[in-house]
């Protein structure tokens, strides 16, 4: 019986991390520009691909399951940020804050 409800709990563990919502990919950012998230290295890289800053780096994550964390740089002001992300559909909410109290939010599209 130990053996079965052991193989029960991997399965659905299985399941659980096979669902999880995938970061990687092209997002329309909340000013309309395109960024792009990959692997890089052990984390996904967050790279402008449009835009008055298309080609800069603007944010590493690592995590899984849907929810990451990071750095998150406004690339106008050129400041960093510890940022998070979550991923739900096709909706990513991107949140930096300084000392986690003043956060800000926004909404990316999937593309």
């Amino acid at each position: 019986m130990r053996h079965v409800l052991l193989a029960a709990a991997f399965l659905l563990s299985a399941g659980f991390a096979h669902a999880a919502e995938p970061l990687e990919g092209n997002w329309k950012t909340a000013s309309g520009e395109t960024a792009t998230i990959g692997k890089c290295g052990s984390a996904f890289c967050v790279t402008l691909k449009t835009g008055k800053h298309a080609g800069k780096q603007i944010g590493k994550l690592s995590g899984t399951g849907g929810t990451y964390k990071g750095e998150i740089t406004d690339p106008a002001a050129d400041k960093t940020y510890s940022g998070s992300g979550t991923v739900s559909g096709n909706s990513l909410k991107m949140k930096g804050c300084v000392m986690a109290v003043l956060c800000k939010t926004q909404t990316w599209t999937r593309l």
